[in-house]
């Protein structure tokens, strides 16, 4: 499966370089992954579920809509996949599969298109010949939970438990609601369970994950908040030495949640934002629900009550009728906000998207200003990193000699460390994107 690294932009980030395309696949399921988080993680659903269904000798693309460069690649991987497994079923399913079928219905390549809201249902990979080619519904329609969220996708280092799923927003920009419908939570005591059997096979760190976390319990009995989640986990998971949130709207956080940043070690001392813009005629337009004085505002709250958190942010450069006085707003709330990570989208209209109705900018404009905000982020990651240097942490190690501290921070150190298990590091400096730390002590579990 494509290795997708931890993403951001509600867990939503187009890969980089196209996933690799398996050959001569005559027997079993292979599934290509485009895109997010998320998509990794259902990744793994669809392909013990095409499994218990007896799908054989196919490749399954669960693709990506977020920019019009995903889709891209998501069709030149299925032509080189027809390419290589001429007697293959190839089969496409995922976020553009929903929000654009007809561009893959159209390719001579592709045997079968499965929607969204079907990729994980048992069932829908028993495939005859007389299965409906394209089974795309709609989208909105889906309302329950789908038990799938709460498997849990765990890499070495950590694990991922998927709380929410959809988004009831609609940004101008955005395509993914259209892609993955509106929000559904997992129960929260199904999620605790998952975490107590996550912690109970050896992980020190769970990451709970969403498109739109903050929104967790709006449809749940009682509509507990994210923060009642946190607490929840924590007093109830006492084994788990970590929890992180991954994506949160800058909009809304709740009380409880603040109280547990304030009071709980053990919640991770980062906050990935969703910001995307610094001016407020430009978040207007992006139909996002705060404001410039709304992002500081935030940050400011948090770290009053917990001062060593570090925060990253989405950011969208080039976005329509934004002016180099609407831009310059963007770049300043990178020090306003004194964030420590930037993940920069240059703006793609997405088809069905009211922004891609707005006048927009040339591509080369656009492409300048993302590299200007990704300058300005590698500014802030130095600083960041200034002030990491004489400190202690413990870090999860990810790979041999490299660890993510509580506060994201990349580490690299000297030593022997499990991958997985907790390294006491001391960091003595760094090269402009991490940290070097010395290792003062290892579990070795």
């Amino acid at each position: 499966m494509a290795d997708t690294l931890h993403s951001h932009h509600h867990e939503h980030e187009a890969l980089n370089e196209t996933p690799e395309v398996p050959v001569n696949v005559a027997t079993g399921v292979e599934v290509v992954t485009f895109g997010c988080r998320l998509n990794s993680y259902e990744s793994e659903v669809i392909r013990k579920t095409a499994a218990s269904d007896g799908l054989d000798g196919a490749i399954i693309f669960n693709t990506c809509a977020v920019t019009n460069e995903a889709v891209r690649q998501a069709r030149q991987a299925i032509r080189r996949a027809r390419k290589e497994n001429p007697d293959a079923k190839l089969i496409v399913t995922g976020c553009a599969a929903q929000t654009d079928p007809d561009t893959f219905a159209n390719m001579p390549e592709v045997d079968y298109l499965i929607g969204n809201g079907d990729k994980a249902k048992s069932g829908a990979y028993a495939l005859t010949p007389d299965s409906a080619r394209i089974v795309v519904n709609d989208i909105f329609s889906v309302k329950e939970t789908a038990g799938h969220l709460i498997d849990g996708l765990k890499d070495r280092a950590r694990a991922y438990v998927e709380v929410q799923n959809g988004c009831d927003h609609r940004c101008t920009f955005c395509i993914i609601p259209y892609g993955r419908g509106n929000s559904r939570s997992a129960a929260a005591g199904d999620v605790v369970g998952q975490i107590q059997r996550l912690v109970g096979e050896g992980y020190n760190e769970v990451v709970l994950t969403g498109v739109d976390m903050t929104s967790w319990g709006a449809d749940l009995p009682g509509t507990p908040q994210l923060g009642h989640l946190v607490a929840r986990i924590l007093k109830h998971v006492p084994d788990l030495k970590r929890l992180r949130l991954s994506s949160i709207d800058a909009a809304e956080i709740d009380d409880t949640l603040l109280k547990a940043f304030a009071e709980e070690e053990r919640l991770a001392p980062y906050l990935h934002l969703s910001l995307q813009h610094g001016d407020d005629m430009i978040l207007k337009r992006m139909k996002r629900r705060h404001s410039r004085a709304d992002s500081i505002a935030l940050v400011q709250k948090i770290r009053s009550v917990r001062p060593d958190i570090a925060f990253g942010a989405d950011m969208i450069a080039g976005f329509p009728t934004e002016t180099e006085a609407h831009f310059a707003g963007a770049l300043s709330l990178v020090d306003a906000c004194d964030l420590s990570f930037l993940h920069v989208f240059p703006f793609s209209p997405r088809p069905q998207t009211p922004a891609a109705k707005m006048p927009q900018h040339p591509r080369p404009l656009i492409k300048a200003r993302a590299e200007q905000l990704r300058a300005k982020g590698a500014q802030a990651l130095i600083r960041h990193l200034d002030r990491q240097s004489g400190r202690e942490v413990m870090a999860v190690v990810e790979k041999p000699g490299f660890a993510r501290a509580p506060d994201f921070t990349e580490v690299t150190f000297t030593g022997e460390a499990t991958v997985g298990g907790l390294a006491r590091l001391r960091i003595t400096g760094h090269d402009g994107k991490r940290a070097h730390a010395k290792l003062i002590g290892a579990e070795l579990i």
